[in-house]
């Protein structure tokens, strides 16, 4: 039985014509007469009277029509749970994340998740600045961000991560065989700035010990500032994460006092109740546990 076909039938019923339901449902009304004459056919006795003052139901049409209107209902019922079980399957979960993160915990993270969730998925975005991920969240333009801990909005925190700070610092430099850099040591020196994402860290650690650099903000990746630091035009603050791997041609040394940078996972409050955004955290949870145990600073 074809379930447009009753819907239509339903609609000119109600309305007790054909020509105000022609304008309704979009069909001409000789369209729609002959749609209702073929399910007559198909049902093997005439539905609708017709007469000048409109259209009524037959005494078959009126027996019938409480089967026709719980066939619809069971009918609507069966399409929105078919449409409720495709988007499970076609869910996207928008992740952003500092470009440090992106590049050395995502692609471990995100292979876990597709693991137990290979029907969802993942729309990963590379931030530059320190604030972009807390505004896209505000923003409602993504799910799950990752970054340094910031005082910006209303966020459900989950502390991951604890990366210490480190001066970087060219090969001549005279460290004399140090271990710690003092950041007063930076005071009045060429700095290079890491653009965006990092500058209000350097600045809370400048603060805290009164440090005044000079500072030059360098809007390049944070590869390409090292090996400025490495060539001699100046010196620079930078987390683990982003010296990962490049450190041939500086020094990287922690500074002192210890600085150490919170990075974290946040959603919207009630974020987690969505399935996959909770399996999502485990992969996370599970993906950081690894990382404590290979002896870097740790949250526990």
């Amino acid at each position: 039985m074809d379930a447009k076909k009753l819907e239509i039938l339903m609609t000119a019923v109600d309305l007790g014509s054909f020509s105000r339901a022609s304008e309704v449902v979009g069909y001409t009304q000789s369209g729609l007469t002959h749609l209702v004459n073929s399910l007559e056919r198909e049902i093997g006795f005439p539905l609708i009277i017709r007469s000048h003052n409109g259209i009524a139901l037959t005494e078959e049409g009126r027996e019938l029509m409480p089967a026709i209107r719980q066939f619809l209902q069971a009918n609507a019922n069966l399409e929105n749970q078919i449409q409720s079980i495709t988007e499970k399957q076609t869910e996207t979960i928008r992740i952003a994340a500092y470009a440090s993160i992106a590049m050395f915990w995502m692609p471990e993270i995100l292979y876990r998740f597709r693991r137990i969730c290979p029907n969802v998925d993942v729309d990963l975005r590379m931030v530059d600045h320190a604030l972009e991920p807390f505004e896209l969240l505000q923003d409602h333009k993504t799910d799950v961000i990752f970054a340094s801990r910031q005082n910006y909005g209303n966020c459900e925190w989950t502390p991951l991560y604890h990366e210490l700070l480190y001066a970087i610092l060219p090969k001549n430099y005279p460290l004399h065989g140090r271990t710690e850099f003092p950041l007063k040591e930076f005071e009045g020196k060429e700095f290079l700035m890491p653009y965006g994402r990092f500058d209000i860290d350097v600045h809370a650690a400048f603060r805290a010990v009164g440090v005044k650099a000079k500072e030059q903000t360098v809007y390049v990746d944070d590869e390409t500032l090292i090996r400025m630091v490495g060539k001699g035009l100046g010196i620079s603050m930078m987390s683990e994460l982003m010296i990962r791997g490049n450190t041939e041609d500086v020094y990287c040394v922690p500074v002192s006092p210890t600085c150490i940078r919170e990075i974290g996972m946040g959603m919207k409050p009630g974020a987690e109740e969505s399935e996959s955004i909770a399996k999502l955290t485990k992969c996370v949870m599970q993906f950081v546990s690894t990382l404590n145990k290979g002896g870097n600073v740790s949250l526990k």
